[in-house]
């Protein structure tokens, strides 16, 4: 029951460009994304903020992500995450923990962040 949410990891193609030939630039494009459905996560909320300025209100919405023990996910920092009907960038680095008996992973965590307004 703790891990029953589900997830797509949504990773950005590549394509080159003027000032970036090599293919280094990141493509959100709708053709270019790979779609991965995640196995089951257990998320919880981390950050809810407000900030109101002259031209607009900013909110920040953000989830921690954990994985089942000895499950690894192939997400990295430069990914976003479907979750909820919402797109969700990955917030700073995706942490494998070592399983200290067994070897390999014990379980993934990362943040998830998403602005608006």
């Amino acid at each position: 029951m703790w891990f029953g949410q589900e997830a797509v990891r949504v990773r950005a193609g590549r394509k080159s460009d003027r000032g970036n030939p090599d293919g280094t630039v990141l493509d959100w494009s709708p053709g270019a994304v790979d779609r991965a459905v995640l196995p089951p996560l257990n998320i919880q909320p981390r950050i809810q903020t407000e900030t109101a300025g002259p031209e607009r209100t900013e909110a920040v919405t953000g989830w921690r992500v954990q994985s089942d023990e000895g499950v690894d996910l192939d997400v990295t920092e430069l990914d976003r995450v479907e979750w909820n009907g919402l797109l969700y960038e990955v917030d700073g680095d995706v942490a494998r923990w070592p399983d200290p008996i067994a070897g390999g992973i014990h379980h993934v965590e990362f943040n998830l962040r998403r602005v608006t307004g």
